[in-house]
């Protein structure tokens, strides 16, 4: 029964994702173009009007997409955890592209940049073919901002007079503006985190991040095209000054154009690699840019244009105020421990009913170091080890960490005996909603520095499940970790036990570490476990929060969540343009400004989503009062450093690596041999020239597998996985 329920979720998902991107590719069409306009003309008499008519067509698909999607990935949760085969997709998925500066990319996203663009470009020649045959040749060319497009003649007037050649290069910048639009309607999507519609194809947010990337410096493209171009056609007549300054009563308001281009251009400037990472909070604020940008675009295309766009804004702004009601009340930092890498492992509170896959990850923000940054880490804890915590580990080397680091070492270096209380607020966890890509006989874990947080947690977790037959984990695990010194090793202390204890019946761990940056030392693992693995320990007091971290909503809570919220924003909608917009007779001179109606869609989203947050409020309420228990200080008690690296277990992990970096070809060959041929997960965190280096190694043995003959020995497939642990 949930199979076929499940069968049938994906198929409705399928259906509105089908009929959505069909509408876009037939509005640019002459029969969609007249039947659209019938069809306003129709809905102006019902109770929705024009607006209701937008919304359900072109809004509401997307919010019933992400609602389906939560009802599927409920079921799918509750579902046991089995293994699957690796479907024929699964190839498509591996590296085709490896380059510095594109990164990895797969032949499936490959295949969607192609499909996309192809779409901008039928987008494109519809529009600009249909602006050309309507023209009529005559001295003197009408505004762009006055023609129509509901197939009329476009006829001369005196606002703007061009010849043939301006006008039609006013027209395809006006054509680019729409092409900025379609990349508006994906651009949040991709960034969604408690709502994320791309869960649904195993895609996380921070590995998501990179299309919100892609679809931002598109749009910011043809955005900046639109608007220089038209710049231009101003300044040939000496009308800049003119026409840049006009808020127009109907039609285009060209000053919100600009206002929001600007915007646009600096949100886009201060997103670049070199200042998002040198200069975080320059980014971070910047970003928040966001909403300017939105009530101008609203304000420059009209609320037509904007009902396109409107689905992915409305779940990112319901998706914003229910992370920020998920992080109200604060809880606090259990204890801390200090590695000799100047890394910090937190442990922090949660309840016991929270559980969350490997390779989750939570966002943090710690009051007493800013009041509104956010920062994303991978836990480094399991959920069927650690009933009452969960823990990350943070790498300093920023503003922020630096400051977290000042605050934990100021605390471990005082002699007061009285415990200081550190509160902070926590987002997520954000995790896969399956294990699928732990699906393997064998995985290798490829990890640069503080990326082994991931495949920490990922290493504990299989340990808890050994004993359980629903859970079927590789048993053969290659660790290779790739670090510039060697007391970053210090980093492989939560996983010490497993080093040291490993069962030999259940699966095998085989650990490689390459130090870079120092010469050979003839040291063992053994022996720099011991030197650096013993970290220092602090604990805090509990007396500034008694809760406990409980994780995101129920999916289906979410859900209904959704659905409520478009219903509350299509009633206020209809209501408040009945109040301030009644419906006048085309023959009347007395026509309301066109931002007016504008100025409704923002309050009937802003009431829409204040109601839906105040229903959040009431039940997180309850819940608190009801469900979460109260921290304690000894559960959260850090253990110290020690272990015991006596046991025998340790011998059977190679020698550690001085001065060099690995070999990935000689090392993928050799694992194919003790394989024999199966597949193999390759897992890979870490810098970006690293996971470029093994994605090109993957992609060499899968092609070298794709084009064996027959008579052959089968050689071992790599399958390529890239985990984020920065955003």
């Amino acid at each position: 029964m949930a199979k076929a329920t499940l069968l049938i979720l994906k198929l409705l998902m399928i259906l509105i994702c089908a009929g959505w991107f069909t509408l876009w590719i037939l509005k640019p069409t002459k029969l969609w173009t007249k039947k659209w306009h019938t069809a306003e003309e129709s809905a102006r008499t019902s109770v929705f009007g024009y607006y209701g008519l937008n919304f359900v067509v072109y809004t509401f698909p997307v919010i019933a997409l992400a609602a389906i999607g939560f009802v599927y990935l409920d079921l799918q949760s509750r579902e046991s955890r089995r293994r699957q085969a690796r479907s024929s997709a699964s190839v498509l998925s591996n590296p085709l592209v490896v380059n510095s500066y594109l990164g990895v990319i797969s032949a499936l996203e490959i295949l969607a940049v192609f499909l996309f663009f192809l779409f901008l470009a039928w987008t494109f020649y519809a529009h600009i073919s249909n602006d050309f045959e309507k023209m009529v040749p005559t001295k003197s060319l009408k505004s762009f901002s006055n023609i129509s497009n509901a197939g009329k003649k476009m006829t001369p007037s005196d606002s703007l007079k061009l010849n043939t050649r301006q006008f039609k290069f006013l027209r395809v910048a006006t054509r680019f503006g729409l092409l900025a639009k379609a990349c508006l309607a994906l651009l949040l999507l991709p960034v969604l985190r408690g709502m994320a519609l791309f869960r649904v194809l195993g895609i996380q947010f921070e590995a998501s991040v990179r299309y919100h990337v892609w679809l931002g410096t598109a749009m910011i493209f043809f955005a900046t095209f639109h608007g220089v171009s038209t710049l231009i056609v101003w300044g040939m007549k000496d009308k800049i000054l003119d026409e840049m300054w006009k808020w127009q009563k109907t039609g285009r308001i060209y000053l919100a154009g600009e206002i929001a281009l600007v915007t646009g251009l600096v949100i886009w400037i201060t997103s670049l690699p070199p200042i998002r990472r040198k200069r975080f909070e320059i980014f971070y604020y910047t970003h928040h840019l966001y909403i300017i940008f939105l009530l101008f675009f609203l304000l420059h295309a009209g609320d037509r244009h904007f009902y396109m766009v409107f689905g992915g804004v409305f779940l990112f702004g319901l998706d914003k105020l229910l992370r920020i009601i998920q992080s109200i009340p604060q809880t606090c930092i259990l204890s801390a421990r200090v590695f000799p890498c100047k890394a910090i492992e937190l442990v922090i509170p949660k309840d016991p009913r929270l559980k969350y896959n490997p390779t989750s990850t939570i966002f943090v923000k710690i009051p007493s170091i800013s009041r509104f940054q956010w920062h994303s880490f991978s836990i480094t804890s399991s959920s069927n080890i650690d009933d009452d915590t969960m823990s990350v580990i943070i790498k300093c080397g920023g503003k922020w960490t630096n400051s977290l680091s000042d605050i934990i070492n100021a605390e471990l270096d005082s002699d007061s005996n009285q415990m200081k209380c550190i509160p902070i607020a926590i987002e997520g966890p954000y995790g896969p909603a399956s294990l699928d890509f732990l699906s393997y006989d064998s995985i290798v874990m490829v990890a640069g520095g503080v990326g082994i947080t991931p495949f920490l947690s990922i290493l504990q977790e299989i340990t808890s499940t050994q004993s359980s037959i629903r859970y079927r984990f590789p048993t053969r695990i290659h660790l290779i970790h790739i670090v510039k010194k060697s007391q970053d090793i210090s980093l492989l202390n939560p996983i010490s036990h497993l080093l040291v204890n490993q069962s030999a019946e259940k699966w095998r761990l085989k650990l490689k570490v390459f130090v870079t940056q120092e010469e050979e030392s003839g040291a063992t693992i053994r022996d720099l476990l011991n030197e650096f693995c013993q970290v220092q320990v602090v604990n805090f007091s509990t007396k500034c929060s008694s809760d406990a971290a409980h994780g995101v909503e129920n999916l289906l809570w979410m859900a209904a969540m959704a659905g409520i919220s478009s219903v509350t924003f299509l009633v206020f909608l209809s209501s408040l343009n009945h109040a301030f917009l009644p419906s006048q007779e085309k023959s009347s001179k007395q026509k309301n400004p066109s931002w007016v109606a504008d100025i409704l869609v923002i309050c009937s989203f802003i009431i829409a989503i204040l109601c839906s947050t105040m229903v959040a409020i009431v039940l997180k309420w309850r819940k608190l009062r009801r469900e979460i228990p109260a921290v304690s200080e000894k559960e959260g008690r850090a253990k110290d450093g020690f272990m015991d690296t006596r046991s025998t277990a340790l011998d059977e992990h190679e020698i550690i690596h001085f001065g060099g970096r690995p070999n990935f070809q000689d090392i993928f060959t050799n694992l194919s041999k003790e394989t024999g041929g199966s597949d193999i997960g390759v897992l890979v965190c870490g810098p970006e020239s690293m996971k470029e280096s093994v994605a090109s190694i993957c992609r060499l043995t899968t092609s070298q597998c794709c084009n064996k003959g027959d008579g052959q020995k089968r050689r071992s497939n790599f399958s390529f996985h890239s985990l984020n642990f920065t955003l």
